[in-house]
């Protein structure tokens, strides 16, 4: 499934006391590229993605107990704290791998917005599905634990690669990609949900530009933020600007302000602009922040393990 040698989410989990309890980040994601290519038979879409994990990100604590069983808990008020939940599907996965009268203890701290279109739940599965392999000393080789993703979520199998990659099929084919260049990563959420079912069901494909997907993989190799910048697109936007102009204003709003360019994530409503400047990028949060048209406001950067550029601390406006 994954092309090429990768830093896997397992290599920056940071464990406590002799392997008795393990905090883990699970990383949100961007889609600097999302072209869709035809409908299966089976009503999946045929994808072709360029994924990019910032720093913005959920915390986990998994918790070795005496008990069998999983023991759920989440400081969202809104969120299931059972197999509704994807971190708690992906614990069920694992329960029958464990030892004989060993169970679990999960807290989940959310700060990924939820239906937003970066990967936030999936991201959480993703590190339970990890997080528990190192814990238990399960041994699962990384590509069966990204194959028990997918039976969870296209997206899982990602969000245990981590990084940048291109992803394709469904989403399952994962070709490591080289970082992009340092940016800085301006996200807007406005408040509304969209649910990525009804997107990908109106989708007309005979309507849709299709992106560069190629060019933006060029330029990311090339280290040319502002090739990636212009080779970059979201045919999903076609379905969701036009039944929720907010986004679109929110990418207006980015662009008049100095982003190279924007551009939504995923199937919306969350909004992004990458800018090469972090005085800029700062100017435009306050002007975002003016504008009131989002709910949530983050400034970032991507997460790639070669980077020396400091990253912001996680605060949201």
């Amino acid at each position: 499934m994954v092309k090429s040698y990768c830093m896997s989410l397992s290599t920056i989990l940071h464990l406590k006391e002799p392997k008795q309890t393990m905090d883990i980040k699970a990383m949100a994601k961007i889609n600097l590229g999302l072209d869709v290519l035809s409908k299966r038979p089976d009503g999946y879409h045929e994808v072709r993605m360029v994924m990019q994990n910032i720093y913005m990100y959920d915390r986990i604590t998994l918790e070795k107990t005496s008990q069998e069983g999983i023991f759920f808990s989440t400081d969202s008020g809104f969120l299931p704290a059972d197999s509704g939940n994807l971190a708690y599907r992906a614990a069920q996965l694992l329960t029958d791998r464990l030892p004989a009268g060993a169970g679990v203890r999960i807290r989940l701290s959310k700060f990924i917005p939820v239906a937003a279109g970066m990967a936030g739940g999936s991201s959480d599965a993703a590190a339970v599905l990890t997080g528990m392999n190192r814990l238990f000393s399960l041994h699962i080789p990384q590509e069966e634990l990204m194959e028990l993703g997918l039976t969870i979520g296209a997206d899982v199998p990602y969000c245990i690669l981590r990084g940048s990659a291109l992803a394709e099929g469904i989403g399952e084919k994962l070709t490591r990609l080289s970082p992009p260049p340092d940016c800085y990563i301006l996200i807007g959420k406005p408040p509304i949900g969209v649910s990525t079912k009804e997107v990908y069901g109106n989708l007309r494909l005979e309507d849709v530009v299709h992106p560069d997907i190629d060019g933006i993989i060029r330029a990311m190799k090339a280290k040319n933020l502002e090739a990636m910048c212009a080779s970059m697109g979201n045919v999903l936007e076609t379905v969701t600007i036009p039944r929720y102009p907010v986004i679109g204003q929110i990418k207006d709003l980015m662009i008049q302000n100095g982003a190279l360019t924007s551009l939504m994530s995923g199937s919306g409503p969350t909004v992004f602009g990458i800018f090469d400047d972090e005085n800029t990028a700062e100017k435009a949060k306050q002007a975002l922040k003016q504008s009131k048209l989002c709910a949530r406001i983050f400034l970032t950067t991507p997460y790639h393990p070669e980077s020396s550029r400091r990253h912001h601390d996680q605060r949201t406006t």
